[in-house]
This record gives C-alpha cells, sequence and structure tokens, in this order.
C-alpha cells in the first residue's frame, strides 16, 4: 500500500528528531520510556466487510506495521490486549479480555505473531478491559497509553468514560485514544468521553488517524506563554505559573515566567497528552481553563493579565513595628493578600479594599490599580496612649467618632494597667474600675485625645 510507505516513511522521519531528543540543535535529553498498549476489539461484529476486506483484517495490517515501525526505539515499549476473542457470543462472557502480548524492549515479532491467531468471537467488555489493563503497565516512571481500536459500544453493561477517569485520576495512563471503525455518529458521544476520539470512516483514515496518534504521543511539544497587557502587549512578567492537570487538579509543571529583553518568553517542553489547565499566579490569580495545545507542535499562549503596582506608606517612624492591611477585591469579604506597609506589591489592574490594621482600623474602599502605574497609599503616623498606673482592674478604650458615638476599641489588661499603645489621631475615652473597688459607681471614665507623633498620658488613681 503506497499511501501507508509514505506515512510511515514521513512518520520514521519524524521519530528519529523527536525520539531522539536531539531536535533544532538543542542539548539531547533523556527521553521517558512510553509505553503504548493496543487495545483491540475482537468482537464478531469486527469481522464485517469493510471496503475489499473486513474490520479485523485491516486492524491487524495496519498495527502490524506500526509495530515493525516503533520497534527500532529503545525508549518505545508496546503492548497488546485484546478483548471479545475468547469466547462466542453464546456465551455472554463480559470477562472475555486477555493481555496477549507483555510490554517489552522488543515485542514487535510477538504482536505479530498474535495479530495472525486473533478470530473475532464474542462481546465487546470495553469497560472491564480498561480496568484489567490497569495491571498491565509496569509500576516504574513511564509515560503510559492506551489506543483503543473498536467497531461498537460497551455491551456489557459498564461504564467505560467513568473508568477510564478513575484510571486517568489515579496516573495508571494518560488520556486514552479511541479510534472508532464504522461507528454510527449518533454513538460517538459514548466513546468520546472514554478519551481523544477519531473516526475512522474508511481504510485510509484509520491509516491516517493510527499515525497521526503515534506522532502525537511521540514528537516534542512546546509551549510559550505571552502575558498580556490591556493592549494585548507581551510586557508582563516574572510571575510563578502553574500547569495543572485538569482531571486530578494537582500540578504537572511549575515556571516562574521569563521574557528576554528583546521581549520574548521563552520555549517550554510539556507532555501534550495531559490536559492541563493554566494558573497564572498573579493576584488575583488568572486561570485558563483547559488550554487547548497542539502535540507536535510551537503552541503560544497568550494570558491577559495587566497589573499595577500598590504601594503602602506611613508617613514618619512607626510605633506598630511591621503594619499590615488586608486587601480584598471592592465590595467583597474575600482575602486577596496581606501586605505589609513599607512594601510595593503587584495587583491585576481592578478597584480593591483596604483595611488597614491600625487602632482603630482604617478602612478605604474603592481604591483603582492602572496598568504600569504605582497607586502610593499613605496614612498619618499614630499618637501613643501612656497610662503609667500599675493598678489591677477591669478597662476599655473607645473612640470618640464625630457624631458623638462611643465605639468599644480593647480592653486593658486586668493584671496591670501599666501600658503604651498606639492609636491613631482622634478623640478617645477611657472607662475603668480598679478590681479592689466593691461598686459600679467607682468607675472612673476619661476622655483624651491622641496627635500624630505625640505621647498622651492618662492617669487612673487609687480610691
Amino acid at each position: 500500500m503506497a499511501l501507508w510507505r509514505n506515512i510511515f516513511a514521513a512518520f520514521t522521519l519524524l521519530l528519529i528528531f523527536s525520539v531522539s531528543g536531539n531536535v533544532l540543535g538543542q542539548e539531547k535529553q533523556e527521553q521517558p520510556t512510553t509505553r503504548i498498549l493496543f487495545l483491540l476489539d475482537a468482537s464478531g461484529s469486527m469481522l464485517a466487510k469493510w471496503e475489499s476486506s473486513d474490520r479485523m483484517t485491516v486492524a491487524k495490517n495496519l498495527l502490524a506495521h506500526l509495530v515493525d515501525s516503533l520497534e527500532r526505539y529503545d525508549n518505545v515499549e508496546v503492548a497488546l490486549r485484546v478483548y471479545g476473542h475468547q469466547f462466542g457470543r453464546e456465551r455472554n462472557d463480559c470477562k472475555d479480555t486477555r493481555l496477549e502480548v507483555p510490554f517489552s524492549g522488543n515485542s514487535t515479532a510477538a504482536i505479530q505473531k498474535k495479530l495472525t491467531e486473533i478470530i473475532p468471537r464474542g462481546n465487546t467488555p470495553i469497560t472491564y478491559s480498561l480496568q484489567q489493563s490497569a495491571g498491565d503497565f509496569p509500576e516504574d516512571k513511564a509515560r503510559n497509553v492506551i489506543i483503543l481500536i473498536t467497531d461498537g459500544l460497551e455491551s456489557c453493561g459498564g461504564d467505560p468514560c467513568a473508568m477510564s477517569l478513575a484510571l486517568q485520576k489515579k496516573r495508571i495512563f494518560l488520556r486514552p485514544f479511541v479510534i472508532g471503525i464504522g461507528i454510527d455518529p449518533e454513538y460517538e458521544k459514548q466513546l468520546s468521553c472514554i478519551g481523544q476520539y477519531f473516526n475512522a470512516a474508511d481504510v485510509q483514515t484509520f491509516e491516517t488517524v493510527l499515525t497521526e496518534i503515534v506522532t502525537q504521543t511521540l514528537s516534542q511539544t512546546t509551549v510559550s506563554v505571552e502575558l498580556l497587557n490591556e493592549q494585548g502587549q507581551a510586557v508582563e512578567s516574572n510571575v510563578n505559573m502553574t500547569f495543572l492537570n485538569s482531571l486530578t487538579g494537582q500540578p504537572e509543571y511549575n515556571y516562574v515566567h521569563y521574557q528576554s529583553g528583546e521581549g520574548k518568553a521563552d520555549m517550554l517542553d510539556i507532555d501534550a497528552l495531559l490536559p492541563y489547565d493554566l494558573v497564572v499566579n498573579t493576584t488575583p490569580a488568572v486561570v485558563e481553563r483547559n488550554i487547548s495545545i497542539r502535540p507536535g507542535k510551537h503552541n503560544v499562549i497568550k494570558v491577559k493579565s495587566p497589573q499595577g503596582i500598590l504601594n503602602l506608606k506611613q508617613d514618619g517612624p512607626s510605633p506598630y513595628g511591621q503594619l499590615p492591611a488586608i486587601v480584598r477585591p471592592h465590595g467583597k469579604e474575600q482575602t486577596l493578600h496581606v501586605q505589609q506597609f513599607g512594601e510595593q506589591h503587584k495587583y491585576l489592574t481592578g478597584t480593591y479594599d483596604l483595611e488597614i490594621l491600625t487602632m482603630p482600623r482604617i478602612y478605604m474602599k474603592g481604591i483603582d490599580l492602572k496598568q504600569g502605574q504605582t497607586k502610593l497609599i499613605t496614612i498619618p503616623p499614630p499618637g501613643q496612649l501612656a497610662i503609667p498606673s500599675q493598678i489591677k482592674g477591669y478597662g476599655s478604650v473607645y473612640l470618640m467618632e464625630e457624631n458623638g458615638v462611643q465605639r468599644w476599641l480593647c480592653n486593658l489588661p486586668e493584671e496591670n494597667s501599666k501600658v503604651t499603645m498606639a492609636l491613631q489621631p482622634g478623640n478617645y475615652r477611657l472607662v475603668y474600675r480598679m478590681k479592689t473597688a466593691q461598686a459600679s459607681k467607682f468607675t472612673d471614665v476619661k476622655d483624651f485625645t491622641i496627635r500624630s507623633g505625640a505621647t498622651t498620658t492618662v492617669k487612673i488613681f487609687n480610691r
């Protein structure tokens, strides 16, 4: 078959570059072992006529050619599991599946021989076959791939989609490939949930699909991530990026974004057979769900992530020590970040609310951060309240608001009233009763004022 020879000639040339790890002058890197399990349908329907032959004969011939082309590569191992071939349909055996040729460094001859012996006979236990395939892969670290070739749907009442998803989440194998031979289009959805589905409507398409799948499995895939500003320019950088497995939620790759002096993002090698969500860890994070990656190609992923800078500064010396501020999205209770005064931090452009943990707390709402600009937030320096008396008792400090409302701020220590505390400028009230006082009428009330950078002394007297 001339078409088949041409396809495999091109495929072999591709493998010379991709499997060897020496692509376009890059340094040679050690490649992980890739294990490809062919899961072949040998149910009775595979004897149906297909063009000038039947489905099973075509599948056998093409698989035999394919494993022969893979045999020469040290980092590729191939195995064969078959279902529906041991018992006739009259037995209705839903456990009719068997690993006919296990993984090894040289399984080509064994697979080719076994293919000549297989006769389609029985049912289509896809779910049970997927479950059993979990034990076909050795437990060492490798890229495990399943290629399911079938002409029908599950016939034993199982749920192959749920089984496939469960095994992918356990990292038994990567997202499977499913080749449907002569499948009615209305049934494609029942197979596409198992893995990446290809419809082989004719023999030529089947040839092309097989080659495409193996090319995807073995060829090198790279990505560049461009972090865009509001004008679509790739100017943002130096941000942590996480490629999450969209099935498991687990991180597959962590990178800190790099951009050259010429404004070019660097190229990253990733495994194209995994499904990804990309998280750009700005504040707040930008999440791109189910990013599209073309295997064997260089992919450019563009993420809009314009940022501005929030600079928190307190005038004069700070008796607070490190003064934190809670940063929230405008109008929401979610805490995005706790930023210290004296620090600068980048945020996505937008509107934010601040809660500054002074005494009393300062609330600032509707702070706008613009792209590439720095927003400076300053607060006046506090004054200090000094209580020199060393008395045991019960007391509280209140803020006196302009409308005359008295708002509680804090309690004084019961065992020793001697304190020095930083307070924002304003009017306050101290309410105190000594522990030795035997009635509420002995409560002492004192009003005082705090000024920036000054100390106000309030004395409590024994009585």
